[in-house]
């Protein structure tokens, strides 16, 4: 079946359910939508969704454990057949970071990967949820997509300002070449795939200075299909908002239309 899916770092779903994410929802023709950093219990996401939710919406959510970080979810147009929260680590089973859900033949995965940050405890901990993670991945068969902010541009085409990032958490050796490890094992970056020769599109924008007006960004939020998926996948947008405070996240949705 064809399936149109967005991705969004929502930047805290409450605040984000005020600025204009449920007129986007509203407006948005995605079947499934998976959400990132809800910042929020499932009662809570469940609140500020309230709208869209009466107006057919279905919420899958992984609320986070710490109080007001990370927290993943799958908004769809029908319920799922079913739902998994986690990959099966130990460390990060409640840390809300990652969440699946069946519809008939297609699994779509949220996830987040925090931001980490080089030489500190923060990154230790990423590389920890990036091995774990990448090694469930690995094992997946099938029609699955496993979309969200990964916090990590895979190479220079995806940031404005690579040069100097090259020792920034986000742009680190170590995490473009796991991410190179993901396409090795047969994931297609589906949005790189349709459009292999553009800067970015970028998907993230610093509130500081004029980084969306001068469009200096990063391309961190991405879709990673296996299987058939890869070939269905014909167009993909970042939907930047027109402008700067017409923003309701520092995200923009990423929206690929799969045959």
């Amino acid at each position: 079946m064809p399936i149109i899916l967005s991705t969004v770092n929502v930047n805290g779903v409450r605040a984000a359910s005020t600025k204009g994410m449920l007129v986007w929802l509203a407006a948005t023709e995605a079947d499934i939508v998976c959400l990132q950093e809800t910042r929020a219990t499932d009662e809570q996401t469940a609140a500020a969704l309230a709208p869209a939710l009466d107006a057919g919406w279905v919420l899958s959510h992984a609320e986070p454990e710490s109080k007001g970080r990370a927290g993943v979810g799958i908004l769809s147009r029908r319920a799922p057949d079913a739902v998994r929260v986690g990959f099966g680590s130990t460390e990060f089973a409640a840390s809300g970071r990652y969440i699946e859900a069946d519809f008939d033949d297609v699994t779509a995965a949220s996830v987040y990967v925090h931001s980490g940050e080089e030489n500190t405890p923060k990154q230790d901990e990423k590389y920890r949820f990036m091995a774990e993670l990448g090694a469930y991945l690995k094992s997946r068969t099938g029609e699955f997509v496993v979309s969200g902010d990964w916090n990590i541009a895979p190479a220079e085409v995806d940031l404005k300002n690579w040069k100097g990032n090259q020792k920034s958490a986000g742009f680190l050796p170590e995490e473009r070449a796991w991410i190179a490890e993901l396409l090795a094992a047969g994931y297609v970056d589906v949005v790189r795939a349709l459009h292999p020769d553009v800067a970015g599109p970028y998907s993230w924008w610093s509130y500081r200075g004029r980084a969306f007006d001068n469009d200096s960004g990063w391309r961190i939020d991405y879709q990673l299909a296996l299987g058939e998926l890869t070939g269905r996948a014909k167009q993909a947008v970042v939907e930047r908002a027109d402008a700067y405070d017409q923003r309701w996240s520092d995200h923009a949705p990423v929206t690929v239309q799969y045959r």
